[in-house]
């Protein structure tokens, strides 16, 4: 593999703990780091949650929509997506550091000497008589940088007046390093722009002492303040999740920066330790593999329109290069059949008789039905994600994992909601994988991670107030005793169950003082059983009497919950026992068993995703959450760029 200007030291590493990564049991190497490098990063034990904002409900609202009450026209609306403004930086004010105290040069004989193993290390009165001179130099320094990193940069050297970057008259080896670390960001997915700083040159500002003073200064704060950027950017993203959309249900990582800077200003291994920030799971090294694989290709693309619609007897400019793409990826039987043709026609933008053979050949062979009609899902299976979509891809997948825990846990359930797929992991294995269902576009499923609780057998399904409000709300005013028959139940406030034709449905809107909940029975919405790990948003994993559904390509076609393909297999795998036992279960009617191990579930949305072997696979981003995430990422650029 060819390797791009600095990333050379670092990628072939990264590739070795991609392979070893996968298929095995994953290490827990932020343990090590924190033995060696202590603070920075408060970390929950693992395995430990933090706690969600709120446990309140569902964020939905009640949306009027003309009418009255009484005419059905009040909706209980879904959460909404919001424009994404970041936050403005900050002019970091230095006044505070021109108030620290001067420090006091020790008397001799109370100096302990110094362990010869920490020398380099322990800062010098010296040094810090120098940086107490040198802070009349940040005077007018004019240094952006946000809010939280603003005050931390001041709270740190007001605390520690020394210098961390700076030894002598020049940048140090532990500074030179730092730089080369920002400078790789792009390896990562991230901007290099974004963490920019200029290093004093060996012979900058000679024979004035003063004028290299205060270039060396400044150089201190605003490599600290990237740094800090940097690290908080590797822990959790640059953009935060819940402000893009109320779909997007994700804890805040809490990051000590103080400590960052006291950890560094103590180790001389600063890119082992800034590395260390990054996620370090087997996927989050798969895609860094992926990025720098498809950074370093000089293949020529072929783009496709994506909405190509064409049909035989039509023409289209699109023509030739569908055309050319075919001819690419023939195999020996394809090309014995179809290439002289393909040849005799790879300039033509006719779609004549002639080749609705050939396109109806490789679209059974992809799978479809081979109806001879180029569409958007002919050109997706032959030409796939262009080399651009695809780094796209790649970046936001990286993005998106650096909001999840650094260890995903083991065992844990990955649920992909572009993929259409849920999946039981244990000690790097991929022990289940079954086909999902998911919300529909109208009805999207949040993205969040929380703790497997139990599982239900032939389950009552408790009617959400959104679909009893939006769907059952408008037949109920016309056919109030509709309920009763149907195999639901009606609950008022006092917890008493009573008829639903004794309910004057016609009188309630978006607020409606009942329970409802189906029964079970075969007709029950969530079949025979359903695995819970309570949320907010009402969102389980659970079967269903719609089999058909899993037979489509396009899964998203429920009212949000993740419905399964093998609900008995997912059963089994988060209870730790054996379908058989999961069979005998379902022969007793409705029960619940609690889940007593600690597993992890994953409501994730990535469009970009490596499979056990580190083999990234690529979907179509059904929710339009990629395209809104980048719009995030270029708010957030455009406040960090020194133009804005």
């Amino acid at each position: 593999m060819k390797f791009l200007g600095n990333k050379a030291t670092v990628m072939p590493l990264v590739a070795a703990a991609a392979m070893l990564a996968f298929g095995a049991p994953q290490a827990s190497a932020q343990g090590l780091f924190e033995m060696l490098f202590g603070g920075g990063i408060k970390r929950a034990p693992q395995g430990d949650f933090p706690p969600p904002p709120s446990r309140d409900g569902p964020k939905y609202k009640a949306k009027p929509n003309g009418g009255s009450k009484r005419s059905g026209a009040v909706q209980i609306s879904s959460p909404s997506y919001y424009t994404y403004k970041s936050d403005p930086l900050v002019r970091v004010d230095f006044a505070a550091l021109a108030a620290t105290p001067e420090p006091r040069m020790p008397l001799p004989e109370i100096v302990e000497p110094a362990k010869p193993q920490d020398a380099a290390f322990q800062p010098s009165s010296v040094t810090n008589a120098a940086f107490h001179e040198a802070i009349a130099g940040l005077d007018g320094y004019e240094l952006f940088a946000e809010k939280d990193i603003a005050k931390a940069l001041v709270a740190y050297y007001s605390a520690n007046p020394d210098f961390i970057w700076v030894t002598g008259t020049s940048a140090n080896s532990r500074a030179k390093d730092a730089v080369r670390v920002l400078g790789e960001a792009a390896s990562y997915g991230l901007t290099p722009a974004d963490y920019l700083v200029e290093v004093p040159g060996a012979s900058a500002s000679t024979g004035d002492a003063d004028a290299r003073l205060k270039e060396l200064v400044r150089f201190e704060m605003a490599l600290s303040a990237r740094v800090l950027r940097y690290v908080r950017d590797a822990q959790s993203g640059r953009v935060d999740p819940n402000r893009m959309t109320g779909y997007y249900d994700l804890p805040v990582k809490p990051l000590d920066m103080e400590g960052v800077l006291k950890t560094l200003a103590h180790t001389q291994q600063v890119r082992t330790y800034l590395e260390s920030r990054h996620p370090q799971n087997a996927e989050y090294q798969a895609l860094r593999v992926e990025l720098e694989s498809l950074q370093a290709s000089a293949e020529d693309e072929i783009v496709v329109d994506p909405k190509l619609l064409l049909k035989p007897g039509q023409s289209s400019p699109e023509l030739p290069k569908l055309l050319t793409k075919i001819a690419s990826n023939l195999d020996d039987e394809m090309g014995g059949a179809y290439g002289e043709t393909l040849a005799r026609f790879a300039t033509s933008e006719d779609y004549v008789p002639e080749l609705v053979p050939v396109i109806k050949a490789v679209q059974k062979k992809a799978g479809m039905k081979g109806d001879g009609v180029i569409g958007p899902r002919t050109v997706a299976a032959l030409v796939g994600a262009s080399k651009a979509d695809k780094i796209r891809k790649i970046q936001v997948a990286l993005e998106e994992l650096r909001w999840l825990p650094s260890d995903l846990g083991s065992p844990r359930v990955f649920i992909n909601q572009p993929a259409f797929t849920a999946s039981y992991i244990d000690n790097g294995e991929e022990k289940l994988k079954t086909r999902a269902v998911i919300g529909r576009t109208t009805n999207q499923t949040s993205f969040f991670y929380d703790k497997i609780k139990q599982v239900d057998f032939h389950p009552y399904w408790g009617v959400p107030q959104s679909i009893l409000v939006n769907e059952m709300l408008p037949r109920l005013r016309r056919d109030p005793g509709y309920l009763d028959r149907a195999g639901y139940e009606v609950v008022n406030a006092r917890g008493k169950r009573i008829p639903s034709s004794s309910v004057n449905w016609g009188g309630y809107g978006a607020k409606i003082p009942y329970s409802v909940r189906q029964l079970p029975s075969e007709a029950n919405a969530l079949g025979e059983l359903k695995i819970l790990f309570p949320n907010k948003h009402a969102i389980y994993m659970h079967d269903t009497p719609q089999k058909s559904f899993f037979k489509r390509d396009m899964r998203a076609l429920s009212h949000g919950c993740v419905r399964l393909q093998d609900p008995r297999g997912m059963a089994a795998a988060v209870l730790g026992t054996s379908v058989d036992y999961i069979a005998e279960k379902l022969k007793h009617g409705h029960s619940t068993e609690n889940v007593t191990r600690t597993i992890p579930v994953y409501v994730a949305y990535f469009t970009a995703w490596p499979d056990m072997a580190g083999n990234v696979e690529y979907f179509n981003d059904i929710y339009d959450r990629d395209t809104r995430l980048q719009q995030a990422i270029d708010s957030t650029e455009a406040v960090r760029s020194p133009a804005s």
